[in-house]
């Protein structure tokens, strides 16, 4: 059985519609929306919306670790709108509409930090099995799935507690396949050497990796991560991928 996997799609449609070819399942961590693209200040909601000489202010302040600043310069953004929750709901859906659309029969797909939950279930066709603290079987194996993120500066819609995304961890029992949108809290995955920051990884899929030992554990999150894999106990622990950039699934043949 050969699997391919994605995270961080962020709008990125065509691609996401190619990476299901030749596969016999795709599955998806996350980050399917694009609100703010750091490298085509046009693209995503903000740039449709604002423009790339408001977006290019706002990258400029996140990327100088700015979060106060780049929050008011947001609201003001959005302080211009007629209508600014209408708006980004025609945006987010317009966006969600196409990403959903683009998805083979089967998908697995697990929220990202950037997401929104409630949205997903009104756009997803049948063919789209959401997992969020759950288990399924695929090709004889279990995969849990664990979506969102941690809290950050940021604010990013899908941010839940430490407490309450260990719970969904924990829900998941022994499996032999762990799939979270986050990676484990080791300093090597989580650290992005453009961003030049660590992201937040979670000490709750560090122990469960401990404890059950699955034979492997997926994720994203980390766009330019200073290391790809590392093995904790027998566990190979793999980001799959900044999809939006590489256009590339990561194979897994089963």
């Amino acid at each position: 059985m050969r699997l391919h996997l994605v995270s961080d799609v962020h709008g990125a449609v065509e691609p996401l519609r190619q990476a299901g070819q030749d596969a016999d399942a795709l599955i998806c961590l996350g980050d399917l929306l694009c609100f703010l693209d750091y490298f085509d200040h046009d693209a995503g909601v903000f740039g449709s919306l604002f423009g790339p000489d408001a977006v290019a202010r706002l990258v400029e302040l996140r990327t100088a670790g700015n979060f106060d600043e780049a929050r008011a310069w947001s609201r003001s953004l959005w302080a211009g709108l007629p209508d600014a929750r209408t708006a980004m709901d025609k945006a987010i859906d317009g966006q969600y509409a196409e990403l959903f659309a683009a998805m083979p029969t089967p998908t697995y797909a697990t929220y990202g930090n950037v997401d929104i939950p409630d949205r997903w279930a009104e756009h997803a066709h049948a063919g789209v099995q959401i997992l969020d603290g759950e288990v399924t079987e695929i090709g004889g194996l279990r995969f849990g799935f664990v979506g969102g993120g941690l809290p950050t500066p940021m604010r990013t819609p899908y941010e839940i507690s430490e407490d309450a995304y260990a719970a969904k961890v924990a829900a998941l029992g022994p499996v032999d396949v762990l799939c979270a949108h986050i990676p484990p809290a080791v300093p090597g995955l989580t650290y992005d050497v453009v961003a030049r920051r660590l992201e937040r990884g979670s000490l709750a899929l560090r122990e469960a990796i401990l404890e059950h030992q699955p034979e492997l554990m997926f994720f994203g999150h980390v766009h330019q991560p200073l290391a790809g894999r590392c093995r904790i106990g027998r566990t190979e622990c793999i980001n799959v991928g900044h999809f939006a950039r590489t256009r590339v699934p990561y194979v897994l043949d089963l």
